[in-house]
């Protein structure tokens, strides 16, 4: 890794292969790893990430219940811990060995770090961020969103990887209210996104923001006769401007001229464009009218994009979500419909929903199947089937699901229950852990009670007994149904015990109380036997979905969200 890595930083690793995709691929794994084997040199046009801060803290996937309060369920998505250890120590080292300005502004922050978690925070940090210059195109650009805790020594480490003349902005999002915070604290309200480019050929789209509702009411104070209003603004030219110096209706020109010709002046007074005083001696100005206001000029201050609140439409109980109006003003500036977006710490897909609905292409890396299994709820709520993408890193066979199930039961865990649609509850220390996971259904068309299935996932070996056990919790958890989820085939025993649970009665028929689903079943399209989940499973938060509207040659165009 320390050659591949030396390779990218002296700009000689052109001829390591690596696969191209540049099209709409959600990824698995680590992202360092995806970087390096799956990302062609100078093939993003945009980059986006929101690592994690170094917040020591453990974040948790927080679920509404069916009737839309809070949950008690919740499941560890990440912890936000680095410790310094020999990992941390390798990835420094392989850094270092590098040479260059990375290497040195590493040596650097350990002399003031010393061997600390920071310093383990940002030995991750590095690597990455020399594979993600290695992704970007001349003309791209790079958001690095981050909070106090590790901005400035972040900020160091691209300036080391993209060069100090390519840092633009260190843009301020106010993320929230601030609270009063310990007496020798301010309250933190703010995050930081360091804006950096790959080269002078990158460009910035001017974007707006509403204006200000003071300025509109203390500068727009004239009317026309239809209710238009306007305000006047100056035609003096800034420098002189002897070619620009003539008196127009009997008005003077000013003393450095007007700043635009005298047919222009004509056009704009056709028009009604011109502002005329009463007393010859006064100067003549430019009429602009308030519906033609664009709005204020974004600048590096972002105050006016709302944090998620708890009722947001668009708030999915993943922690960190970001707004999607922060991700649209960003691929707004920083790219164009086609343009490649890329997402290196994607949690529950923020960036992909929004590249998708404003026509970008994307790729999306995360490194827990929770996080796959959300980024594919959310895009199948928002956007159906108009959204076509591929997954790299899950299972694709039999060989896979059972290296998954060998090397991380929890992350096969998660997997399996999102292949059925189901979310994952919490595995409290000490507590029973006869359920894995729940899905919600309702029964009838017109909703009716929340009804519940609970699921059980196992790994490795089955037995008669784990059916057992799922058929108390069936009833402990007062459930329709319960299914075993099981890579191994079940027993001649499992099949006759399911086979004498009883069935649940529902309006489209009878479904087997107790079920068992193998995961090659799964594989071969099989799913539970409940009420149409398509209709009526209330197991997930749905995102808002994209409207469309059909434009002249019959082809689907998105819109704005309901």
């Amino acid at each position: 890794s320390a050659i591949l890595l030396a390779a990218q930083i002296t700009g000689k690793g052109d001829s390591v292969r690596r696969e191209a995709m540049t099209q709409n691929v959600l990824y698995y794994g680590d992202n360092l790893d995806i970087l390096r084997e799956h990302i062609k040199d100078e093939s993003v046009d945009l980059i986006y990430l929101d690592p994690p801060f170094n917040s020591n803290q453990d974040y948790n996937v927080l679920f509404a219940e069916h009737d839309g309060s809070r949950s008690s369920a919740q499941v560890s998505a990440f912890k936000d811990t680095w410790r310094w250890d020999q990992a941390a120590a390798k990835a420094f080292r392989d850094v270092v060995e590098v040479g260059g300005r990375v290497s040195e502004t590493m040596q650097a922050l350990r002399r003031i770090l010393d061997s600390t978690d920071m310093l383990a925070y940002l030995s991750m940090m590095a690597p990455r961020l020399v594979e993600l210059k290695r992704t970007l195109k001349a003309t791209g650009s790079i958001y690095l969103h981050c909070d106090s805790t590790a901005s400035h020594y972040l900020k160091l480490l691209m300036d080391a990887v993209f060069g100090p003349v390519n840092f633009r902005n260190e843009i301020i999002w106010k993320r929230k209210y601030g609270k009063a915070g310990p007496t020798n604290r301010f309250g933190r309200c703010t995050d930081s996104l360091l804006y950096y480019v790959k080269t002078d050929q990158a460009v910035l789209q001017t974007q707006y923001r509403a204006s200000d509702p003071n300025y509109i009411r203390k500068f727009f104070r004239f009317v026309e006769p239809d209710g238009r209003k306007y305000r006047i603004d100056n035609l003096a030219s800034p420098s002189p401007r002897p070619n620009l110096t003539y008196t127009y209706k009997g008005y003077k020109p000013p003393k450095k001229g007007w700043a635009i010709s005298k047919e222009k002046m004509a056009l704009w007074d056709k028009e009604g464009r011109l502002h005329f005083p009463s007393s010859k001696s006064g100067r003549i100005q430019r009429k602009r009218y308030l519906d033609e206001l664009e709005g204020e000029e974004v600048q590096n201050l972002w105050d006016d994009i709302l944090p998620i609140s708890s009722q947001a439409a668009e708030r999915l109980g993943y922690p960190t979500q970001k707004p999607e109006a922060l991700l649209e003003r960003i691929i707004n500036a920083s790219s164009e419909k086609g343009d490649v977006v890329l997402d290196p710490f994607c949690g529950c897909g923020t960036t992909v929903a929004v590249a998708q609905r404003l026509k970008r292409k994307w790729i999306g890396i995360d490194i827990t199947h929770l996080a796959v299994s959300l980024m594919k709820h959310r895009l199948q709520s928002s956007f159906g089937r108009r959204v076509k993408y591929e997954v790299i890193g899950e299972p694709k066979d039999m060989a896979g699901a059972a290296e998954l199930a060998q090397s991380n039961p929890y992350q096969f865990q998660w997997w399996a229950l999102g292949l059925v649609g189901a979310r994952p509850v919490e595995q409290k220390k000490g507590a029973d852990k006869g359920v894995d996971g729940k899905l919600f259904f309702h029964d009838d068309i017109e909703g009716g009670k929340t009804k519940q299935i609970v699921l059980s996932v196992k790994s490795g070996h089955v037995a008669v007994s784990h059916l057992r056990d799922l058929r108390g919790v069936i009833d402990r958890e007062e459930a329709e149904i319960g299914v075993l989820i099981s890579i191994e085939e079940p027993t001649r025993a499992m099949v006759t015990e399911a086979a004498n649970s009883g069935f649940y009665e529902s309006s489209w028929g009878s479904h087997p109380r107790l079920q068992i689903l193998t995961v090659s079943e799964l594989f071969a399209g099989k799913e539970i036997d409940y009420p149409p989940s398509q209709e009526v499973n209330v197991t997930f938060k749905k995102a808002p979905k994209v409207k469309t509207k059909r434009i002249d040659n019959g082809s689907l165009e998105f819109d704005e969200s309901d």
